[in-house]
């Protein structure tokens, strides 16, 4: 089994990530349909929203992954973003938020 990945959260936010979660989880099912689908310019806009949620709730490397995806996508590598996709999916199933 691979080791969790901490992430620490701003304790006031605490409330907000079970969502925000929950969200990521949705977002990667999204992901995948749309890869299966070919659909590019729906996996660039997904990375582009990603990009912008990750850092402001400290999850930096949900950006990093967003950034990834967006620009994979615009070169429309599917084998890349198949690549980024397992990584995201990796990244979930192991992260553990600490509140501070």
């Amino acid at each position: 089994m691979s080791s969790p990945i901490s992430v620490t959260v701003a304790k006031d936010l605490e409330d907000l990530v079970p969502t925000f979660m929950k969200n990521r989880n949705k977002e990667l099912e999204a992901l995948k349909a749309a890869l299966a689908a070919g659909d590019f310019d729906q996996m660039r806009q997904l990375g582009h929203r990603m990009k912008g949620v990750g850092n402001s709730y400290g999850f930096e490397k949900v950006s990093l992954l967003g950034k990834q995806v967006e620009d994979i996508a615009k070169a429309g590598n599917s084998e890349a973003l198949t690549a980024c996709l397992a990584e995201y999916a990796d990244y979930l199933a192991r992260v553990q938020i600490v509140y501070e």
